[in-house]
């Protein structure tokens, strides 16, 4: 007998992904259509929305709440976002889990590293706004900027070309963009105001949790940081703050992470090199203004001559 698609402990997905809708749909028709001072106050909880729709979005990748992919990513359709196609995300993120290329900007797509002869050869304005990506402001407010061009950039040529997987991707997500937007424009939310007041917000958010996440390390476990945060950040960003258990169970699903990081503490540790951090407060005192990483990988895997 063929196995059902639905997982036996995944009711608190479940609930989230209702409740993430619910508190968007909410929010949003209260921002076009509350008095202004009501509309400001119902920015937040959709920039919450939002922002636990993007975890939510990684969650479905990694095979939650169902067996099923095709009904994982019917969940997360709405492009809530705006930027970033759910299926390259996929795509992406999932070569971006080869723990023995991690950091390296040769091989991990998610890696901010250039290499040193890509850092000599940059345009002096878009070598300002890599500098400043290196603090945590600068991440928040120019990442989710240089992160959506820089798929742009990677995909054009292909979308040129004609290619279909990449094509396929980028259509479907227009349709997921259509229709946030046409709720938008039935409840009244200029495009503007949405993706400055929400969609924006939303990413810097998410921006906070990928900071920290790696760094670069000759050993590969070293990598991955372990970030103890409270409950805000821990619901928000579905624990994926304990980023190094994430990267050892990719496929255990968030409400699990927390259990198997008490239960393994010392291995982690031992595994990663003490890379632990206690909270988000620590990250932003830190680095905030102040640069994190070097915007050159200081080892990457092949050198500047494979980039003639």
């Amino acid at each position: 007998m063929a196995r059902s698609v639905l997982r036996g402990d995944e009711r608190p997905t479940w609930a989230l992904i209702v409740a993430c809708y619910a508190i968007w749909f909410a929010a949003t028709a209260a921002v076009g259509t509350a008095p202004p001072a009501f509309a400001v106050l119902a920015l937040a909880p959709a920039i919450l929305a939002t922002a636990l729709h993007a975890s939510l979005q990684h969650e479905a990748l990694h095979g939650h709440p169902t067996r099923s992919a095709a009904l994982n990513e019917a969940l997360v359709f709405p492009a809530l976002g705006l930027a970033y196609p759910y299926r390259r995300f996929r795509e992406l993120h999932l070569r971006h889990h080869h723990d023995e290329r991690l950091t390296d900007p040769w091989d991990d797509p998610e890696s901010w590293y250039l290499t040193a002869g890509r850092v000599r050869t940059l345009p002096p304005p878009l070598r300002v706004a890599l500098e400043a990506n290196r603090t945590l402001l600068g991440r928040m407010i120019l990442g989710p900027w240089l992160g959506a061009a820089g798929l742009l950039a990677r995909d054009l040529p292909a979308l040129r070309a004609g290619e279909a997987r990449i094509l396929d991707a980028w259509l479907r997500h227009l349709a997921g963009v259509v229709a946030v937007l046409l709720w938008l424009g039935a409840v009244g939310v200029p495009i503007w105001l949405y993706v400055v007041g929400v969609a924006w917000p939303a990413a810097a958010l998410i921006y906070v949790r990928t900071f920290i996440e790696h760094r670069a390390a000759v050993d590969p476990g070293h990598r991955t940081a372990i970030v103890e945060a409270g409950r805000f950040w821990s619901l928000l960003f579905l624990n994926n703050n304990l980023h190094a258990v994430h990267h050892a169970a990719p496929t255990l699903p968030w409400h699990r992470l927390p259990e198997r990081w008490r239960a393994r503490r010392g291995a982690v540790l031992a595994r990663n090199g003490g890379h632990s951090v206690p909270g988000y407060g620590p990250v932003f005192r830190r680095w905030l203004f102040s640069p994190r990483e070097p915007l050159a990988h200081p080892f990457a895997r092949r050198g500047d001559a494979d980039e003639a």
